[in-house]
């Protein structure tokens, strides 16, 4: 990242990231024949804001590099002063140095944690928000769930829980999976650790577990699996064994009013920023995000993992490419070698279904400036700060470990993200160039626009501008502390723009790898 000083020359229309980079990054239009500061290049044609610029000659078939990484390599021959995206720039593979631990530094933990005003639960666990849910064994009792928690929605019943004020909702998270699946396979594994995750979330004061009956994904099978009982906290019943629809959901609504009280009896009070769980995330993503949002949120993360917190990267498909760079951060050659037999496990599975890890870059990341998955995860990465990596996690498994891990999970932002507060993420941080309208309850989640026009357009939905870095108006330090502010703010009870606009529910999507049947 350059560090013109813009209070005493004008600023660079592009940013070079590193000196031995073939290209560099346009902060605004360039036009055919200007010129360009700091680099002895004259613009050949028009370049999109975001998009990259040759700086010297590229033969066909040669490395690109950004990042000072490989992004791709020449399709044809690229002159000084082009634009370079797809239509000459593509995808190629080169051996990556995996260097296993090699710049993994032990962390320097500052001597007194920042705090934030949080739920303390009996069992000594932290949460971020004070949820009673609604879940669902299988699709067929998504209905049924969606009514039992519509009754206590504030914007329609505002008298259900006028008396509850310390109770941030009642949630229904459903979805279509449940049934038509291998008894015995991995699909299932998948579902019934996903819904146990939420029905152990530290967010959820109380849950209810909504089956059909006849579901494949038995209620009892899950519990059993997991260690889960019927108590105070944890209901279970089916429309079968509850006599039809309607039955079930005055059932399930006299349920919510027995949890109500005993959900309302919290009160916040000041602990240490070691409780918080973030889980990364990026959508939408552009030729800014690499530069802006992403090393914005890694600023914040280095931060939180220094006050003893934790921070969840995932999105594998995004990471490939990259992860090599995330190997020489890992804590043991072992734990290394679990991400690479994660990179190789997506190798194999696109293999298997005739996909292409490049089919990652989606057409707005295109539009957006970004031309491969190599360029996009080397972007990615950058949100996993610069701290060692000490494990990695199977998709929804619980993290234990404090500190910076990975898991496994989809690149699309609402399966990943599900994993992610499966697995504990209390809150939930989410960067864009593009523009993106998401939550993810039970955790609030924060949304960090990567550049100025997307802020000024999208504000009701962006909790951040990040856009400052590449306009020369601020640094990643300075965003990545006042973010960082922002996550303890949001621990503490502060709304975040989704959780006002009442995102959350339908963002639950849990990961299916099997065939329905």
């Amino acid at each position: 990242m350059d560090t013109i000083d813009t209070k005493t020359k004008p600023l660079s229309t592009v940013v070079r990231l590193h000196p031995n980079d073939d290209v560099v990054v346009a902060r605004r239009q360039l036009m055919p024949g200007s010129r360009v500061e700091g680099e002895t290049v004259t613009v050949a044609a028009f370049i999109p804001a975001g998009h990259k610029m040759a700086t010297r000659q590229i033969l066909a078939g040669q490395p690109v590099r950004r990042y000072n990484q490989i992004i791709g390599v020449a399709s044809r021959q690229i002159e000084p002063g082009m634009h370079v995206h797809t239509h000459n720039l593509s995808m190629a593979e080169f051996e990556r140095d995996y260097a296993f631990g090699v710049d993994a530094e032990p962390t320097r933990y500052v001597e007194k944690p920042a705090s934030f005003m949080g739920i303390v639960r009996a069992d000594g666990r932290v949460a971020t928000r004070n949820y009673i849910g609604v879940l669902t064994s299988v699709n067929c009792s998504a209905t049924a769930a969606r009514a039992i928690a519509d009754y206590f929605r504030r914007d329609i019943h505002p008298e259900a829980l006028a008396d509850y004020p310390n109770v941030d909702g009642v949630v229904a998270l459903t979805h279509g999976l449940g049934c038509a699946t291998d008894s015995e396979g991995e699909s299932l594994v998948i579902l019934r650790r996903t819904l146990a995750g939420y029905a152990k979330h530290v967010n959820f004061a109380a849950v209810l577990m909504v089956g059909l009956g006849c579901e494949t994904n038995q209620i009892s099978g899950m519990f059993d699996a997991h260690g889960l009982k019927d108590n105070d906290r944890l209901q279970s019943f089916t429309i079968q064994n509850t006599g039809g629809t309607s039955k079930t959901v005055q059932f399930g609504i006299a349920k919510v009013r027995e949890m109500l009280p005993a959900a309302n009896r919290v009160t916040r009070e000041t602990v240490a920023a070691s409780h918080l769980t973030l889980g990364l995330q990026c959508g939408g993503s552009d030729g800014y995000s690499g530069i802006t949002a992403n090393p914005a949120l890694g600023a914040a993360v280095d931060l939180l993992v220094r006050h003893g917190g934790t921070a969840i990267l995932s999105e594998t498909p995004e990471v490939y490419g990259a992860e090599h760079l995330l190997t020489r951060r890992a804590v043991s050659r072992a734990v290394g070698e679990k991400l690479v037999a994660r990179i190789d496990w997506w190798k194999d599975y696109c293999a298997r279904n005739s996909a292409e890890m490049n089919n990652n870059p989606s057409a707005g990341n295109k539009t957006g400036g970004l031309t491969t998955i190599l360029e996009k995860s080397l972007g990615a990465v950058a949100k996993g700060g610069t701290t060692q990596l000490v494990d990695v996690y199977n998709y929804a498994e619980p993290v234990t470990a404090r500190g910076f891990v990975f898991m496994d999970t989809p690149g699309y932002d609402p399966v990943s993200a599900t994993g992610q507060v499966a697995g504990g993420a209390n809150v939930i941080c989410f960067t864009t160039g593009r523009g993106s309208a998401y939550g993810c309850a039970p955790a609030p989640s924060l949304k960090l626009s990567t550049n100025t026009a997307l802020w000024n357009r999208q504000e009701d939905d962006i909790d951040i501008n990040c856009g400052g870095i590449v306009d020369g108006t601020d640094t990643i330090d300075a965003v990545g502390a006042r973010f960082f502010q922002m996550i303890l703010d949001t621990a503490s009870g502060k709304k975040t723009k989704s959780e006002i606009h009442g995102y959350g529910q339908d963002e639950f999507i849990p990961w299916n790898i099997g065939v329905l049947m």
